[in-house]
């Protein structure tokens, strides 16, 4: 027994060494600071522990030898440090940041830009202000592009006498990169809150990208709660502003940004739908969290898809209201002592 436990061990340890190998390797192949000869780099780490794993002898020499070479990566990576200052591309070439004045707060750098196709398009940046007494409630457009289960939440923000607010939380990306789910998972790209006009961020998404279903819900949060989020936003964007970060595709991106800004005793329990966030409307609906007009979810669901409806308006100064055409509103028009837990 003693054998067997002492082999299951090692096991173990060898799967554990292979999945860190794994992770180092591809640590310096996205993220070295020699280009092309990250590649190289990566070729060379891979070879070295292949040599430890099944060279060096006895065991225990083998994996102090393997945790040398894995802290130095490790050490190297965790120091990396996130920066603001980059060539940019311009649909995130300006950091968001709002002014709070009592009731006034003043927004900077919205986006709104004109686009003519997906690439082609004029970035324009904006002053926008609004009152935090004529915020009357929170909607939220879920984004698919291919997978069910893999989605992009965008949170709006409606007034009573302003056009809508977005927060649109993505990679920040520089001149010449694209997304890479892999090398979202190392530190290729950092974190942006983008606050956008909903003709930018809504219909770039169901006008303009092929093959991308945007959904639009009005959510059931009162004004007061409405208020909390708002400012929990901005609190975000303005630490990000001076503190940049990575971002990493599963634990620092579009969702779990989301619930981490929210107070610990407030957010909804964790739920595998949370990672899986093409679910996460599911969720809500679960949570009492979206309005829904007596409809079942799947009626719901398939009443919210707004691609026809942006289609049809498209440069239209209505365009907010008429994507929100035959959309279930809140049974919470007023304040309320009983109001479902926020998202």
């Amino acid at each position: 027994m003693k054998r067997v436990a002492c082999w299951i061990g090692r096991l173990l340890l060898t799967i554990l060494g292979l999945i860190a190998a794994a992770w180092a390797f591809g640590a310096v192949s996205f993220d070295g600071p020699f280009g092309a000869g990250n590649k190289v780099l990566a070729a060379l780490l891979g070879i070295a522990f292949l040599v430890i794993l099944l060279l060096v002898r006895p065991w225990l020499r083998k994996v102090a030898v393997f945790l040398v070479f894995f802290a130095v990566v490790l050490i190297w990576w965790l120091c990396l440090s996130p920066t603001n200052e980059s060539h940019w591309q311009a649909d995130v070439a300006n950091v968001a940041w709002a002014d709070v004045q009592g009731d006034e707060v003043t927004f900077h750098n919205v986006r709104n830009c004109d686009y003519r196709t997906e690439t082609d398009y004029t970035a324009h940046w904006e002053t926008r202000t609004v009152h935090l007494s004529k915020l009357t409630g929170v909607d939220l457009a879920i984004t698919y592009w291919g997978s069910p289960y893999i989605a992009h939440p965008i949170v709006s923000f409606q007034f009573a006498d302003a056009l809508p607010l977005c927060y649109s939380i993505e990679t920040r990306k520089k001149i010449g990169q694209s997304y890479s789910t892999i090398g979202g998972l190392y530190r290729q790209f950092t974190l942006i809150y983008l606050v956008a006009d909903e003709r930018d961020v809504l219909r770039l998404r169901s006008n303009y990208r092929k093959g991308e279903d945007v959904y639009l819900y009005h959510t059931t949060l009162s004004p007061t709660q409405a208020r909390g989020r708002f400012l929990e936003y901005i609190r975000s964007l303005n630490e990000l502003r001076e503190n940049p970060r990575w971002y990493n595709a599963l634990t620092t991106n579009c969702t779990t940004s989301i619930r981490t800004q929210h107070p610990p005793d407030k957010r909804i329990p964790w739920d595998w739908r949370l990672l899986l966030n093409g679910k996460g409307d599911e969720l809500m609906y679960e949570h009492h969290v979206l309005a829904t007009g007596g409809l079942s979810f799947p009626e719901l669901k398939a009443r919210s898809l707004i691609n026809p409806r942006a289609r049809a308006a498209n440069d239209s100064p209505d365009f907010s209201k008429l994507i929100r055409a035959d959309l279930p509103t809140s049974h919470l028009n007023n304040e309320t002592t009983e109001s479902p837990p926020p998202p």
